[in-house]
């Protein structure tokens, strides 16, 4: 079905306000939702009814204005002219047209006249009004009409009486007390009807009552001939522009179809042009069951067609669906009386936006807390030369214009990347292209003129680029990321991207964009890099760090190590993709994430912009990466999953996140957690081994100061060991720790027989000793404080005690990995796994370590007298994990070299970590063999990240799977007892390197 452009774009995208009621209009009132006028010179949509008709705009006569249609052609009294109005089911339209009869033509009756085909059933033909017109006025013909049935065809046209007259009509009107772009949609299928779905291509459509989410029938596609070819249904009229709905459809895969992806997506055209929308990312869907594809879509550009539709990733397999609900979510104003972020800050404040945020309550929080913004998608290359040569920059245009229009700066994102740039970039016909002189030549001409187009067009309106982004990958020797830009050019692309860059427009910021730069090895690597580009004279001006972080990681102080040493550069610095993850892992998942969360999200924003408050002089914008909850990556990102990680929630209202940047004062208060493993310590105010199984709890820096600590417990009481960053020393420079109603006060240079003080580089430390009743698994309410002359930091929540920390060591050797224990095993001591996570009894080991230069060797040799590897998952095999953390980082997550390194009985290996594990895949060899009564594994786990070191600690930990049959009935480990350790290294043991 086509509509006329001037109706879409006025009224079902709401434009003219002239055309449309607001939405603030009284209730009463009635919604115009169609008005043609014929004035724009088209007919609007309007087309002939019967052979031989034709329809045209006449400028000789009209009810009001300058035009009107006029029909001719006709020899029949039904022939006429018609449109496809997406009338709704079940809701009562006003219809109101003017009628004249053509000069000398005889008075005759016009009718307006509705034909639709209820599904199943015949045509029907339903009259809306009629009335006499003749050739001397304008006659008004006004009626109203509702249908109850799901139909097709549905029609709405004009016939005459006599069957030869040509006649005018205007000021065709449409109206109804309902609003369709607010009244949604449903489909159920419980008619027996498709409900109005129709297939995009060969796919046959049934209503099926085989299988059903809800009620008795669903509808099955099957004879489908591609990934995109299966259900789809128009929504032209349902939805408009600027407003936000949510889709839930419920999908399951067809008869014998063991496994598949769906999909839910938008196509979008205007005249003639398609485009597509992704609402939900094809999804794995587990055979036999039904799954929810859900998400959310906020028109943003002018249609003549629109459609849902739901595909497979790959693939032309049968699938099903049901209780599809397409649901308007009314706007809520945004907080006006709130403080203006832009208003807080000394630096620029952005936001990463698409077309759709420009756009109602979306573009009003955008200008009042905002003075930048970053397109996130709109300038990449697969978005502005999809083609060689064939540029469209229809979003980017849109969104520069929108930004100019508002006073806002602007970053442009990105020109030159491994990702979302087209395969043809790389190519040379069908073949790659290669590490050649001439296929080098071409790349870098393909960069060149693709900078120089891009950058052109907006000299002198984009002020900032990231000029090559993500190009650093510090587990490389050299620290560079393999990609087709590196593998074929070296480094010579990034060289080139930033001179052409700077030969087009001399006045922008050229920027080096990158992920991870708070992390010790990341950082390293971009900034040899810069510093190498910039000792060759690449202008490159900025470095950009993305700061996609969680609530716990990275600590803030790392952030601020990395602005203080780019600082050394020279070079400006943005932040340039903030948010913050409510999970600490990529597994996890919320169905509602708690109000202690969020608050603890508040707080990490708040110690996040005192690291940016601090740096302001080294800094000059910081974006984030997304305007509200509502439109965020990371609800697809690593898994699709509920993760609000902006400042203001998915109706856009200010969370604690948002205070915790505009004013902390208003923050919730937040109890916190921590362990406080079991241990005897001595209190000397030295840091004794002990302390170093573990890292200290931050505390965040204010001002100068900044403090982390640690606890243990034992009969003797509690233990704590605080360190204290505080350069300058003063009378009031103390740790005050209240602990069961009392507050304990330790002065920076006193001791007593309970606690003791050191100096240390940068401050100073205090270890203590306090009364407690400790046993393992209780709760002790817990509060530090640091004070100086200047204020404090502090730390309340409370303690969790838990059972000792698990150390074994490894001595230095080099055995043969084959399953077989060489003699360097005998020196190597012996651990044994008795933490049960899963069940009391089954298959245990017993463990040994050793280390060299490069690699930490592990051997286990399993006592399970029944084997099994007949489940298709790894982890429901007999299996050993050996879960390494070259770091001893205890971090709730994986850093991305910490590694989970599985080997079966028969030898077979899988390894996880994060992304997949892509920087730890490599790492492991291994060997195993059955013996009597079980079986061994024997590994060989890469160190790349560290140098070993006798008294290196690394964090360690054994599992071993027990299978029965298909199933896994027990599981064991050595230390840690979450049954977690797949997510999280917190609780995994110690293993020391010695001589």
């Amino acid at each position: 079905m086509r509509l006329p452009r001037s109706w879409v774009a006025a009224v079902l995208l709401c434009l003219p306000l002239s055309v449309l009621s607001p939405l603030a209009a009284q209730a009463e009132q009635a919604v115009q939702i169609a008005k043609y006028d014929f004035e724009d010179g088209t007919t609007q949509g309007w087309g002939p009814r019967g052979s031989g008709v034709a329809v045209r705009v006449a400028p000789d006569t009209a009810h009001s204005g300058s035009g009107s249609l006029l029909t001719t052609g006709r020899t029949a009294t039904w022939h006429g002219a018609t449109i496809s109005p997406p009338l709704e089911k079940g809701v009562t339209y006003a219809v109101t047209a003017y009628a004249r009869l053509a000069a000398g033509q005889p008075s005759s009756t016009i009718a307006l006249t509705a034909q639709r085909t209820p599904a199943g059933g015949t045509t029907t033909y339903e009259r809306v009004g009629a009335a006499t017109v003749t050739d001397a006025a304008w006659t008004e013909i006004a009626g109203t009409y509702t249908y109850t049935e799901d139909s097709t065809e549905l029609q709405l046209y004009a016939e005459s009486s006599d069957a030869t007259g040509e006649y005018y009509l205007d000021d065709i009107t449409i109206t109804t007390d309902t609003d369709p772009g607010q009244s949604g949609v449903t489909s159920d299928f419980e008619s027996g009807t498709a409900q109005g779905w129709t297939s995009r291509g060969s796919a046959t459509l049934t209503v099926s009552t085989a299988e059903a989410h809800g009620g008795a029938a669903s509808l099955l596609a099957t004879g489908r001939s591609a990934s995109w070819d299966g259900p789809s249904l128009n929504v032209l009229g349902k939805m408009t522009k600027g407003s936000k709905y949510t889709l839930s459809l419920w999908v399951r895969l067809g008869p014998d179809t063991a496994s598949g992806e769906l999909g839910l997506s938008v196509e979008r055209r205007l005249a003639g042009t398609a485009s597509y929308d992704r609402v939900v990312a094809p999804t794995a869907i587990t055979a036999g069951q039904w799954v929810e594809l859900k998400g959310s879509y906020t028109p943003a550009y002018d249609v003549d067609f629109l459609s849902v539709y739901v595909e497979s990733g790959s693939g032309a397999f049968p699938f099903s669906i049901d209780d599809f609900t397409l649901a308007y979510v009314p706007p809520k104003p945004i907080e006006t009386g709130i403080p203006s972020l832009k208003d807080k800050l000394s630096f620029d404040v952005g936001a990463a936006v698409a077309r759709a945020q420009t756009l109602g309550e979306h573009g009003r929080l955008l200008t009042k807390h905002f003075d930048s913004v970053t397109p996130g998608n709109a300038l990449k290359w697969d978005a502005t030369e999809p083609r060689e040569g064939e540029f469209t920059f229809g979003d980017g245009d849109y969104l520069v214009d929108y930004a100019t229009e508002h006073g806002l700066k602007f970053r442009g994102h990105t020109l030159a990347w491994h990702s979302q740039t087209p395969d043809w970039v790389f190519k040379d016909g069908d073949r790659d292209l290669t590490a050649t002189p001439a296929d080098k030549a071409l790349l870098l001409k393909r960069l060149e003129n693709h900078v120089r187009a891009v950058v052109g067009r907006y000299k002198g309106r984009i002020q900032t680029w990231d000029v090559v982004n993500e190009v650093v990958d510090e587990n490389q020797p050299d620290g560079m990321r393999r990609s087709p830009w590196f593998l074929v050019t070296g480094y010579d692309f990034i060289r080139t991207a930033f001179r052409v860059a700077h030969e087009v427009d001399p006045a922008a910021k050229l920027v080096l964009n990158d992920y991870n730069t708070e992390l010790p090895r990341k950082r390293q690597a971009v900034y040899n890099l810069v510093k190498k580009l910039r000792g060759e004279g690449v202008p490159v001006n900025a470095v950009g760090h993305q700061l996609h972080v969680n609530i716990e990681q990275a600590p803030a102080s790392e952030i601020e190590k990395t602005i203080e040493l780019f600082a050394g550069l020279g070079v400006d610095q943005q932040v340039t993709e903030l948010d913050v993850s409510v999970y600490t892992d990529f597994v996890s998942s919320y169905t509602a994430v708690p109000a202690e969360v969020l608050a603890q999200q508040g707080y990490r924003y708040k110690e996040i912009f005192d690291v940016f408050r601090r740096q302001a002089s080294h800094l000059s914008s910081v974006t984030v990466w997304g305007l509200g909850d509502d439109g965020t990556w990371l609800s697809s990102f690593p898994i699709t999953r509920l993760n609000p990680p902006l400042l203001f929630d998915d109706e856009l209202q200010a969370k604690p996140a948002y205070w915790g940047v505009a004013d902390p004062s208003r923050l919730p208060p937040l109890t916190r957690r921590l362990d406080a493993p079991k241990a005897t310590v001595k209190v000397d105010g030295e840091r004794e081994r002990q302390w170093d199984l573990l890292p200290d709890a931050p505390i965040a820096r204010v001002g100068d100061l900044a403090a982390g600590f640690q606890a243990r417990w034992s009969t003797a009481g509690l233990a704590v060991l605080a360190e204290v960053r505080d350069p300058t020393c003063d009378k009031a420079d103390t740790v005050t720790v209240r602990l069961g109603g009392t507050a304990y006060v330790m002065k920076r240079d006193g001791r007593a027989r309970w606690f003791d003080t050191r100096a240390a580089k940068g401050g100073y430390r205090v270890e203590a000793l306090l009364p407690a009743e400790a046993a393992l698994g209780g709760k002790v309410p817990f509060e530090l404080v640091a004070h100086d002359a200047k204020g404090e930091v502090s730390w309340k929540g409370e303690l969790t005690l838990t059972a000792a920390v698990r150390q074994t060591t490894a001595p230095r050797g080099t055995p043969v990995v084959d399953g077989v224990a060489d003699a360097a095993w005998a020196r190597a001591p012996e651990i044994r796994t008795a933490t049960w996570i899963q069940g009391t009894t089954g298959a245990t080991a017993t463990v040994r370590a050793l280390w060299d230069s490069g690699h930490l060797y592990v051997l286990a040799r399993v006592t399970d007298p029944a084997l099994s590897e007949a489940s298709p998952n790894p982890w429901e095999q007999d299996s050993v994990e050996i879960f390494v953390d070259p770091g001893n980082g205890k971090t709730k997550g994986y850093d991305d070299d910490d590694g989970q390194y599985r080997v079966s009985f028969s030898g077979k290996r899988t390894v996880g970590g994060t992304f997949d594990a892509f920087a730890v895949k490599d790492n492991l060899t291994s060997a195993a063999k059955v013996v009597p009564g079980g079986y061994v594994v024997e590994a060989s786990i890469k160190l790349p990240t560290i140098t070993p070191a006798k008294g290196g600690l690394l964090g360690f930990d054994i599992q071993v799977n027990d299978a029965t049959a298909a199933a896994r009935t027990a599981a064991v480990t050595w230390n840690d007892s979450s049954g977690q350790s797949y997510l999280s290294t917190a609780g995994w043991g110690v293993l020391e390197l010695t001589g």
